[in-house]
């Protein structure tokens, strides 16, 4: 496809073409997974699978490439289906407005995709995802916290086991090695420091106002559009030389 052609001058026809057949399940389509989903759709790749149970609020335009005028009020995956089939209409898109949590882990990565990609805010949810994807030897990019950040220059990738200096790597660690869960989630993150503890309680003027939204009551935590971006075009190129990989071995 002419739309895809610079792919395939810098990757050469065959690797544009395995990456184009790949298919990726993105959980969490908000500030990061939003981005990582434009980095994925622009790249060919031609089978998404989107998870997210919420809509567009006015208070997401600042750093949601997918929250604008047109699209408040809509369920998330369907603006981001929506996105999607503009930028490549042959694309096969499934939109599952779903809350990730143990009850629907399975649904999720069933058929299980080449490659995972956890843009999740909630801490139980990622560790949720996480572990099932490593149990089902399913590859994973997963975007540990990106607001508070400010230095796109402390942006990392690495195994989340080997992450320094990022307290919510920190907590998922300890959760996941209780659960069986080891060395091989691949993750970006900031070694930049920041004054946030997770675990702290919700404030309840936040908590109220989301659930009248019917939202799920989470921290409102400052962040800039740029900072955000930069992450999920980092998790999506992260992701995309992953799944080249494995073509180099066959895989």
């Amino acid at each position: 496809m002419e739309r895809f052609v610079r792919i395939e001058k810098l990757l050469g026809k065959g690797r544009a073409a395995w990456l184009r057949r790949r298919s990726v399940t993105i959980v969490g389509i908000g500030a990061v997974g939003g981005y990582a989903l434009e980095g994925l759709a622009r790249a060919g790749i031609s089978h998404i699978r989107l998870v997210d149970f919420d809509m567009v609020a006015p208070s997401n335009i600042n750093r949601q490439i997918l929250a604008l005028d047109s699209t408040v009020g809509m369920l998330k995956v369907e603006a981001a289906r929506q996105r999607v089939l503009d930028i490549n209409p042959r694309c096969r898109v499934e939109a599952l407005p779903l809350f990730a949590d143990a009850t629907n882990i399975a649904e999720i990565l069933t058929p299980p995709p080449d490659i995972v990609i956890d843009a999740i805010d909630s801490v139980p949810s990622k560790i949720e995802l996480l572990a099932a994807a490593y149990r089902r030897d399913i590859a994973v990019v997963s975007s540990m916290g990106a607001a508070l950040r400010t230095d796109p220059g402390q942006i990392k990738v690495n195994d989340l086991f080997n992450t320094k200096k990022c307290p919510l790597a920190r907590r998922l660690r300890k959760q996941l090695r209780q659960a069986g869960v080891g060395p091989g989630i691949t993750c970006v993150y900031s070694t930049e420091d920041i004054d946030f503890t997770y675990g702290e309680p919700i404030g309840a003027a936040d908590t109220d106002e989301q659930l009248r939204q019917g939202r799920r009551p989470r921290r409102l935590l400052g962040s800039l559009p740029t900072l955000t971006g930069i992450f999920g075009l980092v998790v999506a190129n992260t992701a995309i030389y992953k799944l080249l990989d494995r073509s180099a071995t066959g895989g």
